[in-house]
């Protein structure tokens, strides 16, 4: 049987100043920084997973998001987990064992101490520590070899190959993963002028007496984005954003008359500038009736939605429609 290859990776450091629950707690940047590195690193070293399991806990999910952007990877690729999260050595060995029989390899990404107890499990305790007694620090990357397929794991079949701690891998290589990630993005060749003027909508509900607003996946699934595209040239702003709505998101609802703001990003060349009209959404449309269904779409807190998006100014956007709709 042919070796099979399981990377672990423990979440990017966290945030315990934000007062959240320890499910919902965000990553500190340092820690997002250290997530797009180990993915950067994946990718360098041409271990690229066929699968990627995730705890569905913030810090995790946006570890798992991160690297995942930094590998070129789309997130339908991943399976959130519950199981994952402050998880028994028994329940990570119950995650493992569903995976796909004829994935190769497979991407971990959870909480300590489930992951460094699951690592000693499958090398039976054949693992050197480290002089600081940390086996997984947060953002580091175990790589094993397996000798069993997914639902036979015992103890002892697997051998750890390194394990790689964020410090070691250079900053510069996160940011040629960004790089290249927005050029394999970017159409090429020249293109019309009126592409640069383009629309969007920024859809929310009220669930619950809460707001939430609606985050989709990109075409390509590797970051989290608004309903956008070019303004058609027999369309209003407006009505073009209506469109994108339907086609990207699935959804349909009232657009606010006038753009609640703008904000620009370079693409093609040039600078692209989008007008965001806040959208009440009152319906999802069935599946088989989204033109893009392949896309994932999430509800979720402003101040979530703000730390998912990759545009600083789109995020102050989100802040503002907030400010807004608490004044009515």
């Amino acid at each position: 049987m042919k070796n099979r290859t399981l990377l672990i990776l423990r979440h990017g450091k966290s945030d315990w100043t934000t007062g959240d629950d320890d499910f919902d707690r965000p990553l500190v940047a340092r820690g997002r920084l250290g997530s797009k590195k180990m993915g950067a690193w994946i990718k360098s070293r041409k271990l690229l997973p066929d699968s990627v399991l995730s705890s569905p806990a913030e810090r995790a999910r946006a570890t798992t998001e991160a690297a995942c952007k930094a590998m070129g990877l789309p997130l339908k690729k991943v399976r959130w987990d519950e199981r994952i999260y402050a998880a028994p050595l028994e329940y990570l060995m119950a995650a493992l064992a569903d995976c796909p029989k004829g994935a190769g390899s497979v991407l971990l990404v959870g909480h300590n101490p489930g992951l460094e107890e699951l690592i000693e499990h499958l090398t039976e305790g054949r693992v050197e520590i480290p002089a600081d007694g940390k086996l997984l620090p947060t953002s580091a990357l175990a790589h094993l070899e397996i000798r069993q397929d997914w639902q036979n794991l015992a103890s002892g079949c697997a051998t750890l190959v390194a394990v790689t701690r964020p410090g070691e891998v250079p900053d510069e290589m996160a940011v040629e993963a960004a790089v290249e990630a927005t050029a394999e993005e970017e159409e090429r060749g020249p293109v019309p002028d009126y592409f640069f003027t383009q629309s969007a909508v920024l859809p929310y509900r009220q669930a619950d007496g809460k707001l939430q607003v609606m985050v989709i996946a990109s075409r390509k699934g590797t970051r989290w984005v608004i309903p956008k595209g070019v303004k058609e040239p027999e369309l209003s702003l407006r009505d073009s954003a209506s469109k994108e709505a339907l086609e990207e998101a699935g959804i349909r609802g009232r657009i606010d008359e006038e753009p609640i703001g703008h904000y620009d990003y370079a693409k093609w060349g040039g600078v692209c500038k989008v007008a965001v009209f806040p959208m009440e959404v009152s319906e999802s449309v069935p599946e088989e009736e989204w033109e893009e269904s392949h896309r994932e779409r999430r509800w979720v807190a402003p101040q979530k939605a703000r730390r998912l998006l990759d545009e600083a100014a789109l995020g102050k956007l989100v802040g503002q429609l907030a400010r807004h709709l608490g004044k009515r």
